[in-house]
């Protein structure tokens, strides 16, 4: 008889730093390796318990005095898009979609360069060279993809404006990392991404659209709370985004847990 085991990756959790989004406030993460053998596995696992992908690595927050990340997907059969976006959709009519295999070129850097020092120029990522893009983009277990849209040149031929790096799940899209022309800023390029990858997971017939973190309180995330049928992982269950939900005027009770507390909380895939 065979029998399946779950999956025993090794967990660690970050050293105290403070916080990208809020504040005042101090951010820590619990994370794993994704290794070759079992690393789709691991991150449709994963994923549904809201963790994220960066690279060979997954994690999730683990604040001790904060719990205002929190994961954002969309249910996309329940989706209906606003007025404002679809006014958003028209806007970006003329653009090209194609999903490629995830391989960098000198064009996507070039404009992931241009987006960063334009938004993010005292990120973490400002510095990255070709070589480190590369690998962010190609160094990967899992199924991934980059989406390009590109617009018509009068001339002909096109040119990259706005990108995506794209998880492909068992039940969804994840939405790893997107990045465009900042010329291109009053066609709200994030919004379009997010509604086109609702359309090609409903082309695909998957049921979600991983966001990443909403973050209540914090100018650079909370757009996504405008998206229709949000579901927000709260306490390993995922719910219906509710606009009463705490914003994150006053400190909310973070993670106390021990390592071990919670990982043995986790849902692991099994493997033969």
């Amino acid at each position: 008889m065979k029998h399946s085991l779950p999956l025993a990756p090794q967990f660690y959790v970050t050293a105290p730093q403070p916080c990208p989004y809020l504040a005042d406030r101090i951010e820590r993460k619990l994370f794993t390796g994704l290794q070759d053998a079992n690393g789709q596995a691991l991150n449709d696992a994963l994923s549904k318990q809201g963790f994220r992908r960066s690279q060979n690595v997954l994690y999730r927050p683990a604040c001790t005095d904060c719990s205002a990340c929190i994961s954002a997907r969309i249910n996309v059969s329940k989706f209906k898009p606003s007025r404002s976006q679809k006014r958003t959709l028209r806007r970006n009519e003329d653009l090209m979609r194609g999903a490629h295999t995830a391989w960098a070129t000198d064009e996507q850097y070039d404009l992931f360069k241009t987006y960063l020092n334009s938004r993010h120029q005292d990120g973490g990522m400002t510095d990255m060279d070709v070589f480190e893009f590369g690998a962010m983009i190609e160094e990967t277990p899992v199924r991934t993809r980059i989406v390009e849209y590109n617009q018509p040149k009068l001339n002909g031929g096109s040119i990259l404006k706005y990108a995506c790096l794209t998880d492909v799940l068992d039940d969804g899209l994840s939405m790893v990392y997107s990045f465009f022309d900042p010329d291109m800023s009053d066609r709200s390029p994030g919004k379009y991404m997010i509604l086109d990858h609702v359309e090609i997971a409903r082309e695909m017939e998957l049921n979600y659209v991983y966001l990443g973190y909403w973050v209540a309180g914090s100018p650079k995330m909370d757009y996504k709370s405008q998206f229709d049928a949000l579901e927000l992982c709260i306490n390993g269950e995922w719910v219906q985004y509710d606009s009463q939900y705490p914003s994150d005027t006053e400190p909310q009770s973070g993670n106390n847990k021990t390592i071990l507390e919670q990982v043995s909380g986790l849902a692991l895939p099994s493997v033969p």
